[in-house]
């Protein structure tokens, strides 16, 4: 296609449509009055939750705070069922959104993207898509997600079982009939522990095959009635001021009692409120989970000797509670009796850190140990390449260099919003913002609304093009680290924070460990300096980022 002959041309172009790509299109069709669309390549909107349809998915933020809340309107005539949203409801809810504001007929279904390629001697983004077509647009805007690209480790032999196999983040729409098979479910993490109580109420046996022990919280998930509908309508404005100040996006406040400070015997009541209250809220009871070691030990071992209570066999405890990570350091999954399954006759936990597998094998999985566990169907859940994955994906080109190229050694990501030397990109929740340590919709509506008032100044002062400069991104990269390295986060070293489950990944921890509050005063500020640290259309920054100066929050770490 010749670039003088386009019929396809964008003001902006978004890719995806789960909460960020339909927000982001709200906003930039309908306030900013752009020929927008979204680039699709499901037949549907939702987003990672299109995707995520294996047995138990469902949110593990509450309801009342798993919502947009730029819209009074659409807040009130919407209705949670449960404290927890499961799958099909959250897709609900965003179809919901999408035909109220009449998304959906700008959004491209069924369009999958090739590669996407700055066009200089335009100024325009080329978006290919994988028939070979072209779409352009002045601004490209990524709302890909950070845990939409699934994981399937390697392991020898996958390609010879003939049984089926299926992976948590691409299950098959129509459900999969476990009846009366013999299934081996891979991963212990939060699908993993979502998915096994599942699987084993329909399933001959189910063999759960631990890579990394885990603590769980126990979920509370109950059913909400018209009393807490009534409830949730008539605290609209003090919801959304409250998901807006804490600093982890949730509708609960962080306790400000430190851990040692309190008896032995007061300490262990307030953990058991908080174990008795269920889901996130148990990470809140203490201030200093994160950031101090005694402090954790404390929050460890009492989930730990709950776990010992709960599991009948002492040797399937001890394998559970073998844990060798601080609580809440990597993402801290909440459940539905799951280690409450391993007290059913057909369920068996193996143990890889004592007995790896060797191979996957015609019919099963096999051991280093030579022991052979015969399967009908294996399930991996063992996670996404989390945060880049999904961008690295999209073959993102400038003339100069590719994002893979720039990211060969982590992400510099200035703000989580912008990538130097990536003209008219935008990240929403990339790497480097609050993201998964967040309520992911609180982040997501912070970022939109952020880049929506950014691109309205580009209009307004008729800038061709803006772009971070490398100095204010690689200063907030370095901040990011120092932030992280304030708490327990990255003493995880097999954590997916720091892309640890992907072999080859560089190890850098890539979320925005300060606190949703901390970073959305930082970009207000960046925005009121003139949006200090960008380069529009020149050479020269719009305001010099000399003395930028990234504040670390007192909520170090405290998100999902």
């Amino acid at each position: 296609m010749e670039y003088g002959k386009i019929n396809n041309h964008y003001d902006a172009l978004i890719i995806g449509a789960g909460f960020s790509g339909l927000y982001q299109l709200h906003r930039l069709r309908d306030d900013l009055g752009l020929k927008t669309a979204v680039v699709e390549k499901a037949d549907g909107v939702g987003g990672t939750w299109y995707w995520n349809r294996y047995p138990g998915a469902r949110c593990d933020s509450e309801s009342h705070g798993y919502a947009y809340f730029f819209s009074r309107d659409l807040h009130q005539k919407w209705q949670w069922s449960e404290r927890y949203p499961g799958h099909t409801e959250i897709r609900e809810y965003l179809n919901y959104v999408a035909d109220t504001l009449d998304l959906k007929k700008d959004i491209l279904f069924n369009t999958t993207v090739s590669s996407c390629r700055f066009i200089t001697e335009k100024d325009l983004w080329e978006i290919k898509i994988d028939d070979g077509s072209c779409l352009f647009a002045k601004w490209l805007i990524t709302a890909v997600g950070c845990l939409s690209t699934a994981n399937v480790p390697d392991i020898p032999g996958l390609s010879s079982f003939k049984g089926q196999w299926y992976h948590t983040g691409k299950w098959p729409h129509e459900g999969v009939d476990f009846a009366g098979l013999k299934v081996g479910q891979i991963g212990t993490g939060s699908t993993g522990i979502q998915a096994a109580p599942e699987i084993a109420k329909s399933c001959q046996n189910l063999t759960v095959f631990q890579r990394t022990p885990n603590y769980s919280i126990p979920a509370r998930n109950t059913a909400w009635d018209e009393t807490y509908a009534t409830w949730v309508r008539d605290h609209y404005d003090e919801l959304k001021g409250l998901v807006q100040s804490t600093p982890n996006g949730h509708p609960f406040r962080i306790s400000n009692n430190l851990t040692m400070e309190v008896s032995d015997a007061e300490r262990d009541d307030m953990f058991e409120a908080a174990w008795k209250k269920g889901g996130l809220r148990f990470r809140g009871v203490f201030h200093d989970l994160l950031t101090s070691k005694t402090a954790n030990d404390a929050a460890a071992n009492f989930i730990k000797s709950k776990i010992l209570q709960v599991v009948d066999d002492p040797d399937t405890a001890d394998i559970l509670t073998n844990i060798d990570h601080p609580y809440a350091a990597k993402r801290p999954p909440i459940d539905t009796e799951y280690f409450e399954v391993f007290n059913k006759d057909h369920v068996m936990l193996v143990d890889l850190k004592a007995d790896p597998i060797a191979e996957i094998t015609s019919d099963g999985i096999r051991l280093q140990s030579g022991k052979h566990h015969e399967l009908d169907v294996i399930v991996f859940a063992t996670g996404y390449d989390a945060m880049t994955g999904p961008l690295l994906n999209l073959n993102i080109k400038t003339p100069k260099t590719s994002l893979k190229t720039y990211w060969d050694n982590g992400p510099t990501n200035y703000l989580g919003l912008a990538i130097p030397g990536f003209p008219n990109l935008f990240t929403i929740t990339g790497p480097g913002s609050p993201s998964v340590l967040s309520n992911m919709p609180v982040s997501i509506e912070q970022h939109v609304d952020w880049i929506t008032e950014c691109l309205r100044h580009c209009i307004d002062v008729g800038c061709k093009t803006i772009q971070a400069d490398q100095q204010a991104a690689q200063r907030w990269t370095d901040h990011v680290r120092e932030v992280a390295d304030a708490t327990l986060l990255p003493t995880v070293k097999h954590s997916w924070y720091l892309g640890a489950n992907i072999p080859g990944k560089p190890r850098v921890f890539m979320p925005y460990a300060g606190g949703l509050v901390s970073y959305r005063n930082i970009c207000d500020k960046i925005a009121q300096d003139g949006y200090k640290g960008f380069h529009f259309n020149t050479s020269k920054t719009a305001n010099s980022e000399d003395d930028l100066n990234f504040q670390s929050s007192k909520h170090l770490g405290l998100g999902v």
